[in-house]
């Protein structure tokens, strides 16, 4: 079967490896001139399936309000008029409750821990190498009130069979030695023992080239423009470099796949939030983190990736706007400087920023669509790199017609669609939309 991707940041190009493995036609297609140079690129580097939860939860409106008052703010919105973002908003306001959350972060928790473990085997198998670790993840509470709130995610964690440690002070300080200097700021902490980290731009391209040994063909800068369907199956995708025709479609292209959908009637409730991150050498390995660290009270994480100090977080509500905004970089500054001032050179860091495509929910939107040709691996979130290898598994079973590993309940679109007649009229160009996700 000769199957198109469309995005090739680190879902598309594992969708394209797993397909090219089954024995597939394979054909890549993205704006930019390499894999993986959008959100891809400088992401917070955790491969954390325990640290898999949505944003959706209990108390969020209140802690909003409190978290865009503080100095170093993890959440920004853009006041704009874009009906879609919105609606986003009140969607996730709906998830915001204990029950919705439970269910939620347990389809989350599901992919991530299969995708975890995909990824292992494929480490094993190609010999695959991203400056990866695997020391797990350290979730920071700086107020006992935050350490006492842990109390909800180990009942799920439990639950799902992931292990981890709940740890106090000493029991932080000696999964992270580099915190020595200010162990008055850490309350304690829980521990995700089987997180891993690692570069996921380098683990893309490499697995891109790795695709390409399998007969994957990338057509890079390409711009797509639109879908061409014809009685409720793609015939093809139009593209600035003519059109792609192929026997099924993956979307795979993150905060830009609504656009793509939508002229035929398919609405996917993905937006994009934006995300900052610095990447700073480090200077002193002994002062530096051994592996992740997630700052609860200021939601960054602090990721070691070589000989590199990767500081990510932040969430701005700005539609699609990639302007590089200095101000929204002096909060991962700030909690990098205050955890471990003496591991990595500040002077020396450099400031990214990214579209993440996040839904009201939390859980991406991976399988089968109502056009009977077309498959979504989209809508990941902060998590793409955490759950790229399990979701490009499961689109390649679900498109070679075998059954998935694991089960697939709750994270395909149909948990959103109303069912409504497709939308087959003549193609309206679209400006160029393909990114690398």
């Amino acid at each position: 079967m000769r199957v198109i991707i469309l995005g090739s940041g680190v879902i598309g190009v594992t969708s394209a490896y797993y397909l090219a493995r089954e024995g597939h036609e394979v054909v890549v297609i993205d704006r930019q001139p390499e894999a993986a140079l959008e959100t891809s690129f400088a992401n917070a580097g955790e491969v954390s399936p325990g640290y898999s939860a949505p944003w959706a939860a209990p108390g969020i409106p209140a802690k909003a309000i409190k978290w865009m008052l503080m100095k170093y703010s993890p959440l920004m919105i853009r006041p704009r008029f874009d009906p879609a973002m919105w609606s986003w908003c009140l969607r996730m306001l709906g998830n915001c409750n204990a029950a919705r959350y439970e269910q939620n972060k347990g389809r989350m928790v599901r992919l991530a821990e299969y995708s975890r473990d995909k990824l292992r085997e494929l480490r094993n198998e190609i010999g695959i190498g991203y400056d990866e670790r695997s020391r797990g993840t350290l979730q920071m509470f700086r107020s006992q009130k935050q350490l006492d709130g842990a109390v909800t995610d180990m009942a799920i964690l439990d639950r799902y069979g992931v292990p981890y440690e709940l740890l106090d002070r000493e029991g932080c300080l000696a999964v992270e030695p580099g915190l020595a200097d200010v162990r008055e700021k850490v309350a304690g902490g829980l521990r995700l023992v089987n997180d891993e980290t690692g570069d996921c731009f380098l683990f893309t391209q490499r697995l891109a080239k790795e695709a390409g040994q399998l007969g994957v063909q990338f057509e890079m800068g390409v711009n797509i423009t639109g879908l061409q369907l014809e009685q409720g199956r793609i015939r093809g995708v139009e593209t600035d470099s003519g059109n792609f025709v192929g026997d099924c479609y993956v979307v795979a292209l993150g905060s830009y796949s609504p656009l793509l959908l939508k002229q035929h009637g398919i609405r996917l409730p993905i937006f994009p939030v934006k995300g900052y991150s610095i990447t700073l050498p480090i200077i002193n390995p002994y002062a530096s983190p051994i592996s992740t660290l997630m700052d609860e009270t200021h939601k960054v994480a602090i990721t070691r990736l070589g000989d590199r100090i990767r500081v990510a977080g932040t969430a701005e509500l700005a539609g699609y706007d990639l302007s590089l905004d200095e101000s929204r970089g002096d909060t991962v500054r700030f909690v990098v400087s205050d955890l471990f001032p003496n591991g990595g050179d500040l002077s020396r860091s450099e400031l990214w920023c990214g579209l993440r495509p996040m839904t009201p929910d939390g859980t991406p939107c991976v399988g089968a669509t109502p056009i009977s040709n077309l498959y979504l691996n989209t809508g990941h979130g902060t998590l793409g790199w955490t759950m790229a290898c399990g979701s490009g598994r499961l689109v390649s079973d679900l498109v070679s017609g075998k059954r998935p590993e694991i089960g697939t309940e709750g994270l395909s679109i149909d948990r959103y669609l109303r069912r409504r007649r497709l939308v087959g009229r003549p193609l309206k160009r679209l400006p160029s939309i393909t990114g690398s996700r």
